[in-house]
């Protein structure tokens, strides 16, 4: 192993000097703090501290319990913490190119009255950092960023409600901690001193702390003469003045620690100076080896001057244990020295954040339409688990950055004029920007965008003409429909001269006129040769077009529904159906047939019986949800038909019908195997986890169960059935007090007993989905002792046998710490409080474990960064000096 021996010159460079009193380029962020109460300056360390508003836009303040504020520092009185959402992050702007140290702390202080240690995983941008399960600790890296932004993301991974008490970034020159290109892991960083005390800013001037290290084989050796240490790292005097040297002067003077797992790889930084006045026989003389093995030296301490000695490449330890030793040489006639040491491991972040001009256009349209979307927050386009909600984006190449490719903000509640940020979207293919209320021209610009191929701007309220740009262009699908002021379509736009005024020729209303009235004799002639045909026979009601003059159905005080572009009438209905020709199930609301749409697009058509204890007000509720959200996992509403007496819902077609289907085997005779269950569950979670957390304002399901899961051609699984839905009205809302419905066995019983709806009420009822699942069994048999599959499968389970749980047409095909997994999230979910259940964000991280677990089995890698932890024999606790081996 090759190291390196920093002999910096002795003159000062004045650029580079940091004055003890300097916090230049330092962030503070005292999180959770108060704005009227920032910023202010710490006492012990004189850091000023500001609040952590503007820099991220979720999670809520809170302070630890009293009884924890005397041992406490005031930046981590204060913390913030994050309920709602997966991925809630802290955006920061900082100077690319630059070395950061980077530390962030958390202290719990049993903030929160439960007395329940943290879990979660802490990200940087789009990688995952480390993994904060200790109540009270400090995570540090040191990194070179990028980019002038960084993004500090907590993600909630298990029922633990992420927080953090301080961020805090400290600029470093740049051959300082100098790697190949990795960042560094906080390891520990200790100097040799047998007193109590513990260094930081203002002693150190990057703020780095300095932990108090003594062996009682050594003796201590100070001095209090100043020290150099004005050259590369600028050490502490502090941390300088003191060493040590084995009592015995033929001894070795060992450091040890522990890496886990192994294999880790880590860097380390010797910092020496001699102390002693050195007799004219005197000398000191040293190699240092690890594990036996020399790799540096001879070498000796300069006089009063520092020198560091580090790894030029990372170093690894055979099982992980590793011993320095500071061995001294023949010729030497004093024994060995060290004055400080720090050690880093090994950190890859080997995901590339998404393409920097791509970051900052969809960060502008966020801000221009002001977007609150709830995904919408750290990376937009990595790790794929958190893609954000709308965009669609390219990152099949690990060596370049992603780049966004579809960008879906339809029935966003978008308003004003078409954004310039879009057309800094260079590599977009797909654009939607229907069922807004956007007004002013179609921008030129979107012409230009050389990938744009599919764009949708249907159902606003823009004016002017399309551009010839769009109408030119090869290959284009452009959909303009419903806006009623655009004054012309892909057949008849007048183009531009070249002083900017529209042409007006002889020509173009001539030949309007001819068309207009060859088109009036054939409307008429179709007419009559249509009313001496029979009218078709259509099965059910026959069609009514009454319609209240005040804009209310006949049949109900309920609202009509406000909508464009998606209604069809009855008679169209019985078109596409082929005269309701083809059955493909029965529901409650009514029959369902097959039928197409513009002849090639396949829809099923749910028709509303007469007979249905569903009526309008539910048809009312499913249509208007289905026509604001948009999720690749809830089922697509096409159109609907409200016409008089006769209603019906147009559905994109779900080619595998439903998930009980294929459970009970009626579909076909195949058992879905485990890995495609999971698959199946999540992408239903995902559903959900977008009503309680994506819509604005919340909705609930209030109807999860396996036949209100749809599968399309490729198995997707998608929810459907919106008609009970319920949405919370105002923001903030925990839940909304409503007469029970729902489907027996499926109900929560906390929302039986009360009225009280949550979205915890859809986490119970996706409890029995998943256990059915599991276990193909009835969600009530009667036969068993206990009818209801949960109370049976906790009976099992106390006999600790999962096969006996496991459906046997398996055949205990699957990896059973996937199964458990499984079987601990549904009976979490079927908690009789509530309060206890995990959330769809927190149920979609546990499923996603469960099939990365099921894939590893057949050699597949995990879609997220395996996690390592690291043992220090040295035990460096946030507040506590390390202990020596």
């Amino acid at each position: 192993m090759e190291r390196h021996c920093v002999l910096v010159a002795t003159f000062l460079l004045m650029l580079h000097i940091v004055h003890a009193q300097d916090q230049i380029g330092f962030i503070s962020v005292d999180c959770g703090l108060a704005p009227r109460e920032s910023p202010y300056n710490e006492a012990k360390t004189g850091l000023t501290y500001t609040s952590d508003d503007g820099l991220v836009n979720v999670g809520k303040p809170g302070r630890i319990a009293k009884e924890f504020e005397p041992l406490a520092d005031k930046p981590t009185l204060t913390l913030r913490y994050f309920p709602e959402g997966v991925r809630n992050c802290y955006n920061l702007n900082v100077t690319s190119d630059t070395n950061y140290l980077i530390k962030a702390t958390f202290v719990y202080g049993n903030y929160d009255g439960l007395n329940v240690g943290p879990n979660f995983d802490l990200y940087f941008g789009p990688n995952l950092w480390t993994t904060v399960s200790s109540n009270d600790t400090i995570k540090e890296i040191i990194h070179v960023t990028k980019t002038n932004s960084l993004q500090v993301c907590l993600i909630k991974t298990g029922i633990s409600i992420p927080f953090i008490n301080v961020l805090e970034l400290r600029p470093m020159k740049k051959n300082m901690y100098v790697t190949q290109g990795e960042s560094l892991n906080y390891l520990f960083r200790v100097y040799i001193s047998n007193s109590s005390t513990r260094i930081r800013f203002p002693d150190d001037v990057y703020d780095r702390k300095w932990y108090p290290y003594f062996d009682n084989s050594w003796t201590q050796v100070t001095t209090t003469l100043d020290v150099n240490t004005s050259l590369t790292y600028e050490l502490p005097q502090s941390v300088m003045a003191k060493a040590a040297t084995p009592i015995k002067a033929n001894d070795t003077l060992n450091i040890t620690w522990t890496v886990e797992p192994p294999t880790t790889k880590f860097y380390s930084y010797m910092h020496f100076a001699e102390l002693q006045t050195l007799r004219a026989n005197d000398a000191r003389e040293f190699n240092v080896t690890m594990n036996g093995i020399y790799t540096y030296g001879p070498y000796s301490p300069k006089p009063l001057k520092t020198e560091t000695i580090y790894d030029k490449i990372p170093e690894q330890c055979d099982g992980g244990a590793c011993l320095l030793q500071v061995v001294k040489t023949l010729k030497s006639t004093l024994p060995p020295l060290l004055n400080a040491i720090e050690a880093f491991t090994v950190i890859d972040f080997p995901q590339m954040e998404t393409n920097g001009d791509d970051v900052d256009a969809i960060k502008n349209v966020q801000d221009t339409y002001g977007i609150s979307r709830i995904s919408w927050q750290g990376d937009p386009c990595v790790p794929k688990l958190f893609l954000w909600d709308g965009l669609n984006c390219n990152n099949s190449d690990n060596s370049t950055s992603p780049i966004i490719t579809s960008l879906d903000l339809s029935s966003s509640g978008l308003t004003g004029s078409i954004t310039q940020a879009i057309q800094n979207l260079t590599n977009l293919q797909e654009l939607d920007l229907s069922d807004n209320n956007l007004t002013g021209e179609i921008p030129d610009f979107l012409g230009d965008i050389k990938s744009l191929l599919v764009i949708n701007l249907s159902g606003n309220n823009l004016s002017g003409s399309v551009p010839p740009s769009l109408l030119q262009k090869k290959g284009m699908k452009l959909n303009v429909e419903g806006n009623p002021h655009l004054l012309c379509t892909a057949d008849s736009c007048v183009k531009k001269g070249e002083d900017g005024h529209k042409k007006k020729s002889v020509i173009v209303p001539v030949v309007a006129s001819i068309a207009s009235i060859a088109v009036l004799i054939g409307a008429l002639v179709l007419f009559f040769i249509l009313r001496k045909k029979k009218s078709p026979k259509v099965e059910g009601p026959p069609p009514s077009y009454m319609q209240a003059s005040d804009g209310r159905s006949p049949r109900s005080s309920e609202p009509a529904i406000v909508t464009k572009n998606r209604r069809f009438t009855y008679s169209q209905v019985a078109i596409m159906t082929n005269n309701f020709q083809r059955i493909l199930g029965k529901g409650g609301f009514g029959m369902v047939y097959h039928g197409f749409v513009n002849g090639t697009e396949q829809v099923a058509v749910k028709i509303l019986s007469h007979s249905s204890s569903q009526g309008y007000k539910e048809f009312k509720a499913e249509v208007e949800l289905l026509l604001r959200v948009h999720h690749k996992n809830l089922v697509g509403l096409v159109g609907y038909c409200d016409e008089g007496e006769n209603m019906a819902l147009i559905y994109e077609y779900m080619a595998n019908g439903d998930l009980k289907e294929h459970m009970s085997g009626t579909r076909n005779r195949f058992t879905l195997n485990w890995g495609t269950r999971l698959k199946i569950v999540v992408e239903s979670a995902q559903g959900l986890e977008y009503l309680h957390n994506g819509c604005k304002p919340p909705m609930v399901h209030r109807d999860v169960k396996t036949t209100n899961i749809l599968l399309n051609e490729h198995f997707q699984a998608k929810l459907a059935d919106f008609g009970l839905s319920r949405s919370f009205p105002i923001e903030g809302e925990t839940h909304v007090s409503t007469v029970v419905a729902g489907t027996p066995g499926y109900l929560d019983p906390e929302y039986y007993k009360t009225n009280w709806l949550t979205e915890k009420s859809d986490v119970y009822s996706f409890g029995i989905v998943l256990l059915e699942l599991i276990t193909n069994r009835p969600v009530i048999d009667k036969s068993r002792e206990k009818p209801h599959i949960a109370e049976w499968v906790g009976v099992m389970l106390t006999k600790g046998d999962i096969n006996s749980i496991m459906d046997p047409n398996l055949n205990e095909d699957y990896d059973s710490g996937s199964v458990w997994k499984a079987v601990e999230l549904a009976m979490s979910c079927l908690n009789p409080s509530s309060a206890r259940r995990p959330t769809m964000s927190q149920v979609v991280i546990e499923l996603n474990e469960c099939i990365a677990s099921e894939n590893s089995r057949g050699g597949a890698s995990r879609d997220m960064d395996s996690k390592s932890s690291i043992e220090v024999s040295l035990t460096f606790d946030t507040e506590l000096s390390p202990t020596a081996r």
